[in-house]
Order: structure tokens, then C-alpha cells, then sequence
């Protein structure tokens, strides 16, 4: 298990499953299981207790993992694949675009 491409903050589409075509930005990322929350994104119903933040309870919404690989980066409107690769400079490890081949913060 090697490290991941997407970082949280970064903006992804989704091209397959169920939400496919939608996009959103990535709230949290789990390492292990390789899966992502994406904002807005695989929303489902789920079913809370009262507690002291939500005092009724009820049938919440919220966002559902989405495995990484279902998602890509989104670049200028349009996805691309992402790469990595040692910036000359520093010598640091670097996110890069495949098609416009500059760096991706």
C-alpha cells in the first residue's frame, strides 16, 4: 500500500458507480481502506441517536465513502491523471499533471 495520489482538499470527479459525473471537493481520506469522502457526493441516509450536538436524532445526510480509484482529479474543468516524480530543484517528491506536465500543488 503505497502512498496516495488525491489529497484531502483536492477537487475530484467521480467516473464510475452510482454518483458518476459528479464532482466535489475531498473532506477526508482513509489511508488503509483506500476510500475517500467527497463533499456533496454518495450521499446517504443514516440513522443518529440524540446526542448533544443533535438533540431530536433521527435519519441524517451525509456523505458516503467512494474508493479512490473511482475518482479523479480536476484540472482547469477537464480530469487528468496525476503522477509523481522528483522536482530537480529540490529534490522533493512532486504531484504532476500527465497532460500539461507542470506541477500540481
Amino acid at each position: 500500500m503505497g502512498k496516495l495520489i488525491l489529497k484531502k482538499g483536492d477537487v475530484v470527479k467521480v467516473i464510475s458507480g452510482e454518483a458518476r459525473g459528479q464532482e466535489g471537493k475531498i473532506i477526508s481520506i482513509d489511508v488503509k481502506k483506500q476510500r475517500a469522502i467527497v463533499e456533496g457526493v454518495n450521499m446517504i441516509s443514516k440513522s443518529e441517536k440524540p446526542n448533544a450536538k443533535n438533540t431530536n436524532g433521527g435519519i441524517v445526510k451525509k456523505e458516503g465513502s467512494i474508493h479512490i480509484s473511482n475518482l479523479m482529479f480536476v484540472e482547469g474543468g477537464k480530469t487528468v491523471r496525476l503522477g509523481r516524480r522528483t522536482n530537480e530543484k529540490t529534490g522533493k517528491s512532486e504531484r504532476y499533471s500527465k497532460k500539461s506536465k507542470e506541477a500540481v500543488k
